[in-house]
């Protein structure tokens, strides 16, 4: 997908560009406010507290232009969950610039996308990580634009029926516009998530894909809402059907040790946290994907 990018011509007027970029960042935030509210609605049906446990939010500037809103919350059913949205723009560093097609000459770049990373209390149900973006670099008839994201699902203990649940929805939304999307993004998450200096993958995957650009930004972007919707309906299902399950102290510790992992990989290898921290983003928000509590033996 990289290499047909790199000799796609972008062919859009600034003034439908913009549009592109208004309708996605619209999305993002739309996203965002449906899934903050279905998660609410999950940790509150549950609480004895009589008062709401509610996500804090938290805008942000970038110094060197745009900005987004940070949405934590921490909970009796999550321990901790934020649901970030940012667009963000300006030149990527000299030293940066080269990786990212479109921005080699000067750099340029606009960015905009949701992220949502979820580590809960009950040890059997699994964390979840789901992110869509939309970006666009350079300029004139060097201008790139495309798609990238997936979402992954990670178990503490084996949990085949999770696991099918998640691909088996992963897959039907695919297959709705390419055949070979899911085996490929399959393949490319199994290969992404993978923590080398411990020889295992961080969970059970999903769907990771990049430079998504088809010649067809409207099929594109409908894609992208629907990875968006059936990450929302997989993972409420799986963590409606698994709240209640029993857990020893045990299961606790293993968890936070499995959370060890999770750790070492956004750290070490994450495209996302690279990007975020080389192109002047909030800290805060950039690693707001690292559990609260963790532990290494």
């Amino acid at each position: 997908m990289l290499e047909k990018l790199k000799i796609q011509k972008c062919l859009d007027d600034n003034q439908l560009l913009d549009n592109k970029k208004k309708i996605a960042k619209d999305w993002f935030a739309n996203l965002r406010d449906e899934i903050c509210a279905s998660f609410e609605k999950i940790e509150n049906n549950r609480s004895s507290k009589k008062k709401n446990i509610n996500f804090n939010k938290k805008k942000w500037e970038r110094n060197g232009g745009g900005g987004g809103t940070i949405s934590v919350m921490k909970g009796n059913v999550f321990e901790k969950v934020g649901v970030n949205i940012s667009t963000v723009h300006g030149e990527f560093s000299k030293e940066f610039r080269g990786q990212i097609p479109g921005a080699e000459e000067n750099g340029k770049f606009w960015a905009s996308g949701i992220s949502v990373v979820s580590h809960m209390c009950n040890p059997f149900v699994p964390a979840a990580h789901m992110n869509t973006r939309l970006l666009v670099t350079g300029e004139g008839d060097k201008k790139k634009i495309w798609f990238g994201g997936g979402g992954d699902l990670t178990p503490i203990f084996e949990d085949k029926k999770a696991s099918k649940l998640f691909h088996k929805n992963f897959k039907s939304s695919c297959d709705k516009y390419n055949s070979n999307y899911y085996p490929n993004f399959k393949y490319w998450c199994d290969e992404y998530f993978y923590l080398p200096h411990r020889q295992e993958a961080r969970g059970i995957g999903g769907i990771f894909f990049d430079y998504l650009n088809s010649n067809n930004w409207n099929d594109d972007f409908s894609f992208v809402q629907d990875i968006g919707k059936t990450f929302l309906s997989s993972y409420l299902e799986i963590i409606k059907s698994r709240i209640e399950h029993k857990f020893s102290q045990n299961d606790r510790e293993e968890q936070l040790v499995r959370r060890g992992r999770y750790v070492e990989f956004n750290l070490l290898y994450d495209r996302g946290t690279i990007f975020g921290l080389k192109t002047g983003g909030n800290t805060e928000a950039v690693l707001m994907s690292l559990p609260p509590k963790v532990s290494w033996i």
